[in-house]
């Protein structure tokens, strides 16, 4: 057993710790006390000095194998546009580019994530993720607004799930796109599917921008263009003429086991009903600002009670991986947050999200020690406010040198 020393001790479900340490041995969290009432241990220890021990941050939403696309696909004023210039840019660059996404992982880890929640269109991310022992929970998207074979659609997307696994360090569930880009008959037989075949959540970005709203309620607008621009609009679908929300709650996508990205246009009403189900919502603020979205209202978020989590979104609309940077935009977006429930949003929501709430999120005795440093300067007397006002990579390390591996079973 080996016991490390910090200036402070986060274990996230309780305050902070000063002066704190914390018992490792086998790979697993013993104890976690405070020298004020323990004094030095008698056995060995790390003195880590003006850090804060956390544990390893939770990315619940990235696009890794976009990562190739870094700094090509400039912001845009509205989010059909910025899409309409991505599949520009999908297109040329062919295949993911593997060497882009290791290179993406490695960064995300060297600024502390430790769990992935990944979306992917390919699967090319999964032999990556398993290469490099990085837990994640990897969502093949689909993306068909066609009522004429849903159900092709869907064993088609469960055939490319099997033959990705089995994985160690991987789960592997679906994901449908969004409600602009999905056909209700593609959605139900997701729905049929996850419940028949998969443990692991589902996942839909959801009131992202405003012209999905028009989309619902009229058919109209920017989204329907993009559709009939690229051959996938089908003329005999009809608008539900309602909100988002509503429109996920009519085809049972909302529950403790869904996740909606985004929700930067949901009104109060529509965020009480994500609370009221279980619904996950997570926030991706950097990526919404670049994508012409505006920036999220994370104190309306946290007022309506739902369960949110944090991600970066891809490397297309974001400049790094770097949740931390994340949190620290939340806190300008929501200044009368505290700073311990943003910090859950990176942590333990994140893991529950996930369905890793036995792995990662927090330090407690019997988790696995995926746990990380952030170098603090002395003196500071909040840390929990010094963490959310932005941490660069260089300013974090891993307890045992490298992020540890935990299996996903």
């Amino acid at each position: 057993m080996i016991r490390y020393l910090a200036d402070w001790v986060l274990p996230v479900v309780e305050p902070p710790v000063q002066n704190g340490w914390v018992d490792v041995e086998q790979g697993r969290v013993v104890a976690v006390g405070s020298r004020a009432s323990d004094g030095l241990p008698a056995g060995p220890y790390i003195d880590l000095g003006s850090t804060a021990i956390l544990p390893a941050l939770v990315n619940a939403h990235t696009h890794l194998e976009l990562s190739g696309l870094r700094n090509t696909v400039p912001p845009a004023g509205s989010m059909p546009e910025w899409v309409s210039r991505l599949l520009v840019r999908r297109a040329e660059f062919g295949e993911p580019d593997l060497g882009a996404i290791r290179k993406a992982l490695e960064e995300g880890k060297s600024s502390g994530t430790g769990l992935f929640g990944d979306i992917s269109n390919t699967l090319a991310t999964v032999p990556v993720l398993e290469a490099a022992s990085t837990s994640a929970c990897v969502f093949h998207e689909v993306l068909s607004f066609s009522d004429t074979d849903a159900i092709g659609v869907v064993e088609q997307a469960l055939g490319h799930v099997s033959a990705a696994g089995p994985t160690t360090y991987v789960r592997l569930g679906l994901a449908a796109h969004a409600p602009y880009s999905v056909g209700p008959e593609v959605f139900d037989q997701l729905d049929i599917a996850i419940r028949g075949a998969f443990e692991t959540p589902r996942c839909v970005h959801l009131a992202e921008s405003p012209e999905e709203l028009e989309f619902l309620l009229s058919g109209r607008g920017p989204w329907r263009t993009l559709l009939e621009r690229f051959g996938h609009w089908n003329p005999n679908w009809e608008p539900p003429g309602c909100g988002p929300v509503e429109y996920l709650d009519r085809m049972g996508w909302l529950g403790p086991n869904v996740i909606v990205v985004h929700g930067v246009q949901l009104t109060d009403a529509e965020l009480t009903r994500l609370a009221e189900t279980g619904t996950t919502l997570v926030t991706c603020p950097r990526s919404n600002v670049w994508t012409g979205v505006g920036a999220p209202p994370i104190g309306r978020f946290i007022r309506s009670g739902v369960r949110l989590a944090v991600g970066t979104d891809s490397l297309a609309s974001a400049p790094d991986l770097n949740l931390f940077a994340e949190l620290a935009l939340m806190r300008r977006c929501g200044p009368a947050v505290s700073a311990r429930r943003l910090i859950a949003c990176a942590t333990t929501a994140g893991a529950a999200a996930l369905g890793f709430a036995d792995r990662f999120g927090r330090i407690e005795p019997g988790a696995p020690a995926a746990l990380i440093g952030v170098s603090v300067p002395a003196g500071v007397s909040d840390v929990e406010e010094y963490l959310v006002g932005g941490i660069e990579s260089g300013q974090v390390r891993w307890l045992d040198q490298h992020a540890p591996r935990v299996p996903v079973d």
